[in-house]
């Protein structure tokens, strides 16, 4: 790749409502980047604690982010200083350990934090590692759990694009304004661009378009009902090694033309 061609660091995050297929979905763009190669050097952050895009991608996770962070608490309430201390130095140490390291990108998982409680200190310490990390990388895809708090609170507190995922319910699309609104409100995260993507759709585009534009939603594409897909989600198979779908070419068409148009003109 020239250096005229080469992609500049650029952080996108993908939410939604719970069950809309989110992790699928950047399954299919993890797969379209690498593709067509315009992806740069990537990076994929599973923020979800179930730990789906893992699965999705064939990745075996062995460390999260999570143990990691439980290992800063348990160390901090022992009270021994010197130990704290160590740890926090090798913080960043720690997370290049977690990082999951594949042929052509990589990959970080969050999990799951057993310690209830606010750690903010912890959580700050950790989203500073992170975003020291994510600079080695061209392109930093987030899969988010239902919501934004996790993707704010310990990833990152700014995004260039904010992706929501919908299935063709009602639901859904409340869903979608009350994350939009979110976001307008700046009580969340910040973000350059957001728009909606339509899962499993079985026709009315033009209806979901219509209703999320009363709302003032954007609408990047529609992913139509996939049997691969489905078929790829049921047994296990790595999305990643999904063949040519109607599907898959959706997203395709949705990374080139919505997401990362400048870099394909």
């Amino acid at each position: 790749m020239s250096e005229s061609t080469a992609p500049k660091n650029r952080l996108v995050a993908v939410c939604g409502k719970g069950g809309t297929g989110k992790t699928v979905f950047t399954a299919m763009m993890t797969k379209v980047l690498l593709d067509n190669g315009h992806g740069g050097k990537l990076l994929l952050i599973d923020a979800d604690p179930a730990m789906g895009l893992p699965l999705a991608l064939g990745v075996n996770v062995r460390r999260t982010m999570g143990q990691i962070r439980e290992e800063i608490i348990k160390t901090a309430r022992r009270g021994k200083q010197g130990e704290s201390r160590q740890l926090v130095d090798k913080l960043d140490y720690m997370v290049f350990e977690a990082l999951v390291e594949m042929d052509n990108f990589a990959l970080l998982a969050m999990g799951r934090t057993e310690t209830l409680g606010c750690y903010c200190p912890v959580n700050n310490l950790m989203r500073g590692a992170i975003e020291t990390l994510s600079h080695s990388f061209d392109t930093i895809l987030i899969d988010g759990e239902a919501g934004l708090e996790q993707i704010n609170r310990q990833v990152m507190g700014h995004v260039d694009t904010l992706i929501i995922i919908s299935d063709a319910t009602s639901r859904g699309l409340q869903t979608a304004a009350q994350i939009k609104g979110m976001v307008q409100s700046e009580r969340v995260i910040q973000c350059d661009k957001l728009g909606l993507v339509f899962n499993r759709v079985q026709g009315n585009e033009e209806l979901l378009k219509q209703s999320a534009q009363e709302m003032g939603l954007d609408v990047f594409g529609y992913i139509p009902q996939d049997e691969n897909i489905a078929y790829y989600d049921l047994v296990g198979k790595p999305i990643i090694e999904l063949p040519t779908s109607p599907g898959l070419a959706a997203v395709r068409n949705i990374v080139e033309k919505s997401i990362f148009n400048e870099r394909f003109s």
